[in-house]
């Protein structure tokens, strides 16, 4: 059978633009379900969580064990629960802490300046107790680092502390 006589070349690159693009990192890593552990991370119902309690079950003759996890959504500490057999594999959230040093407070958002001298203006201050003790220690000028923990694409201030001399 003769071959096709079309153009058969390789993909055309043309119209892909590589300058703007990501690093290609993925925002989540497989982890066997028999290996997660209590504290640590794991993706439950789409959200990024921190494993608060795990059991796990023995099922019948031919059935496999089961893993029952609890998590606690690191963004806005909603409880999720999920069951999957020990032997699954279950997503991993990359998480990544950073400190910055707390500049001000600007239209409920944070004036926040890195370590290698960033500015960044785009956080917004948190609707909670961490927040007020955000704004406090700002209207009085105290010199404080903030915790901010980023995964899956979001972002948010954890926590707050004063700046170590």
């Amino acid at each position: 059978m003769p071959r096709s006589t079309q153009n058969s070349k390789m993909t055309d690159h043309s119209d892909v633009d590589f300058e703007t693009g990501h690093s290609g990192a993925s925002t989540t890593f497989p982890m066997q379900c028999s290996s997660l552990r209590k504290n640590g991370f794991v993706v439950l119902k789409n959200r990024p969580c921190k494993i608060v309690d795990m059991s796990t079950s023995k099922t019948g003759k031919h059935g496999h064990a089961k893993v029952h996890l609890v998590g606690l959504d690191i963004f806005t500490s909603k409880k999720h629960e999920d069951i999957c057999p020990s032997t699954h594999n279950m997503d991993v959230p990359n998480i990544k802490r950073s400190d910055y040093q707390l500049i001000g407070i600007q239209d409920g958002y944070l004036t926040l300046l890195s370590d290698a001298g960033d500015i960044r203006e785009d956080l917004k201050v948190p609707e909670n107790e961490l927040g007020k003790e955000m704004a406090l220690r700002s209207a009085n000028g105290e010199e404080s680092v903030v915790t901010v923990i980023s995964a899956m694409g979001e972002e948010c201030a954890i926590a707050i502390k004063l700046m170590s001399k």
